[in-house]
């Protein structure tokens, strides 16, 4: 890693902002969260929070901006699929781990499928064929086998996440293969570019929040991780009504 700041800039699973996973609490609503419990380290999280959203206004949504201005859909589109593609490595992996066999063998399908005819995952050729992407990481994985998921955290240029899924990434950075590529350079570019594509992704999510904006990030981040590790079935209290 070159410093704090430049590694961090290629992070995908929250990057340097806080706002990438906002979009979550519309796509799939699960029951909600007790916050009492979950942050406990409030006053710290806020304070990284402002400090992570200055320094996304200052540099990483510029870069993305321009990024989205400059570069054609169907080139950033093979950007996502690349990077989507490496990142099934890591699926197909922590499938295993959660002992799940079936997913293993779409995922280890879809990177083969990718890999080869969609041209290095340049193109994603297996959501044609019905092998849609599936998402695992080693927090997922720590929380199947009953890990609880700790205090809420956010963390300077990581941004959101919770104890468990800290440890988690720090495995899944391993499982990156663009930490494999020797060359110093060649791994920071990606890794910048990585970023950048995640910060696009979610930038259309942020006329989604609403009220106190710290509150909605880590309420919409919890209730994904939730919804993640239980693979969709989670307890909802209202559903008597």
């Amino acid at each position: 890693m070159k410093s704090a700041v430049t590694d961090t800039v290629g992070l995908k699973a929250v990057g340097s902002c806080p706002l990438l996973l906002i979009l979550v609490l519309a796509l799939q609503p699960v029951a909600g969260v007790a916050q009492g419990d979950s942050d406990p380290w409030i006053a710290f999280n806020r304070s990284m929070y402002v400090f992570n959203e200055g320094f996304d206004e200052i540099l990483i949504k510029p870069v993305t901006q321009t990024y989205d201005a400059l570069v054609p859909g169907f080139a950033k589109r093979g950007v996502t699929n690349f990077f989507n593609n490496l990142d099934d490595i890591n699926v197909v992996f922590n499938d295993l781990l959660q002992l799940k066999m079936g997913p293993a063998m779409q995922d280890s399908g879809r990177f083969v499928l990718n890999s080869t005819v969609g041209v290095a995952g340049l193109f994603d050729v297996a959501a044609y064929m019905g092998l849609y992407k599936n998402e695992e990481d080693f927090g997922q994985t720590l929380g199947y086998w009953g890990a609880p998921s700790g205090p809420y955290l956010v963390l300077p240029f990581l941004g959101t996440i919770t104890v468990r899924d800290a440890i988690g990434l720090g495995l899944d950075y391993l499982m990156n293969p663009v930490f494999w590529v020797d060359d110093k350079e060649a791994r920071f570019a990606l890794l910048t570019l990585d970023n950048i594509d995640t910060r696009l992704y979610y930038m259309a999510a942020e006329s989604m929040v609403t009220g106190d904006e710290y509150r909605f990030v880590r309420d919409a981040y919890l209730q994904r991780r939730e919804y993640l590790v239980a693979d969709g079935e989670v307890y909802d209290e209202w559903g008597d009504f």
